[in-house]
């Protein structure tokens, strides 16, 4: 029990530290395909060092909502990495890693985001906020129907088990449905981590702005566990990607060796998969707001797709 407990506590800490890495990684890749020399790749850990010595400065119009939201932000994406597998197949919560589950505290952490934007008052937050549920009605069925493909090629619902299962199937699982899951849940990340072509994470302009238009409000400490939040949840997405469609190199057991072999696979396919995502971003123009549904919806066929080839093919 005590070995299981370490294990699970690692990796969350593995996905605290690194989150912040991955994007100070987008950050400085976008950057180089744009000409510029860009941040450092730590200067998300310093932001967080500069948001951590300032005073959290609160609307006098607010109410309670507002000031617990960063907690109970930061709170539900912990509770998923302690959830989801990273670099063994098995998690501190296995057990009720449920896939549903992850959904609905995905949910919950948006639904109190939203919440706090309207809760200050400001016309910004009002529109991100309104923004940021619109697209989330289109979003979360899209995001849901891949993982219910993969549930159903691993017969369960647990993570741990769904990824057990395509180990070992090996390359016998890399079938139709597979790969069109993959596509559209990649299709689904781009618009749950607010990037281009959804949303500009680099930008306060008001007509762009989703995610961020919901944040202005927040400073100081606030702020902090509201950027560690956002980061652990971009990972916590780029690791379903890759152990869910991929786990090939998580380690089957818990040994030390098995365990630091596991880390590595695991920070290396994060990476590639975060340069891809700056690749993507680089790629494609910002999508007017009224046009985002339809790439969602695209998304969502793609997956449902996926989903009936599933039946259709027995694979």
């Amino acid at each position: 029990m005590v070995r299981e407990v370490a294990i699970g506590a690692y990796q969350i800490l593995l996905i605290i530290l690194l989150a912040p890495l991955l994007t100070g990684i987008i950050k400085k890749t976008k950057a180089f395909f744009q000409t510029r020399k860009g941040p450092n790749i730590f200067q998300p850990y310093l932001d967080l060092y500069k948001y951590m010595q300032k005073e959290s400065v609160v609307s006098e119009h607010s109410s309670w909502i507002f000031r617990v939201t960063p907690h109970i932000y930061l709170s539900s994406m912990l509770v998923v990495a302690a959830m989801v597998p990273v670099v063994v197949t098995d998690s501190f919560l296995g057990f009720t890693g449920d896939l549903i589950l992850i959904v609905y505290l995905f949910a919950l952490a948006r639904f109190f985001l939203a919440l706090a934007g309207l809760d200050a008052g400001s016309a910004f937050g009002g529109m991100g906020s309104s923004r940021e549920m619109a697209v989330a009605a289109v979003a979360e069925p899209a995001f849901m129907l891949p993982l219910f493909t993969m549930a159903i090629a691993g017969g369960t619902t647990n993570l741990v088990g769904i990824v057990q299962s395509v180990i070992n199937g090996g390359g016998g699982d890399l079938t139709l449905a597979h790969l069109m899951s993959f596509v559209a849940l990649f299709v689904v990340a781009i618009a749950e981590t607010g990037r281009i072509p959804v949303d500009n994470p680099d930008t306060h302009l008001e007509l762009t702005m989703i995610h961020e238009g919901m944040l202005l409000e927040y400073s100081g400490k606030h702020l902090a566990l509201l950027s560690v939040g956002v980061s652990i949840k971009q990972l916590l997405i780029f690791t379903l990607l890759i152990n869910l469609f991929f786990p090939w190199g998580i380690a089957v057991s818990g040994g030390i060796g098995a365990l630091m072999l596991g880390t590595l696979g695991f920070i290396l396919k994060v990476i590639v998969l975060g340069i891809v995502m700056a690749v993507v971003e680089t790629s494609f123009a910002k999508t007017r707001l009224f046009k985002v549904p339809d790439l969602l919806l695209g998304s969502f066929l793609i997956g449902l797709i996926g989903l009936v080839s599933k039946f259709v093919f027995r694979g």
